[in-house]
């Protein structure tokens, strides 16, 4: 049986997020495009070395990140995925509660391989 393309990337974001859950950058550096950029709820721009710095420093820890299901659109060499999801992270030891956020990334095949180039979160109110 073969998996369709918007099932693998499902498969691969759900990957993603455990890593980042778990705190497994080695992990996550193999999803991450080198020029991979998250754009915080708060809108700060953060590049791969900062934010994977910062989860393996423990400075990001996720606490719970719960996706609902993800939505994808295939394009020629990227796709763009959305979903909603339950987040709890604690940034410098703050604990942020529990709460629903869009995130919305960009995958691009990059030499046969998905990575993850964009990603942005916003927090739903």
């Amino acid at each position: 049986m073969t998996i369709s393309q918007a099932d693998l990337l499902r498969t691969i974001e759900h990957a993603r997020l455990r890593a980042l859950v778990s705190a497994d950058v080695v992990q996550a550096q193999q999803l991450h495009a080198p020029d991979f950029q998250l754009i915080t709820p708060i809108g700060a721009v953060l590049s791969k070395d900062d934010y994977l710095g910062a989860i393996a420093s423990g400075h990001i820890k996720y606490l719970v990140w719960e996706p609902a299901d993800i939505d994808v659109r295939l394009y020629q060499g990227g796709a763009a995925m959305r979903y909603r999801a339950k987040l709890e992270v604690a940034f410098g030891g703050h604990k942020v509660p529990l709460s629903d956020y869009w995130h919305t990334d960009i995958y691009e095949d990059r030499d046969g391989q998905w990575m993850i180039v964009w990603s942005q979160a916003t927090a739903i109110r």
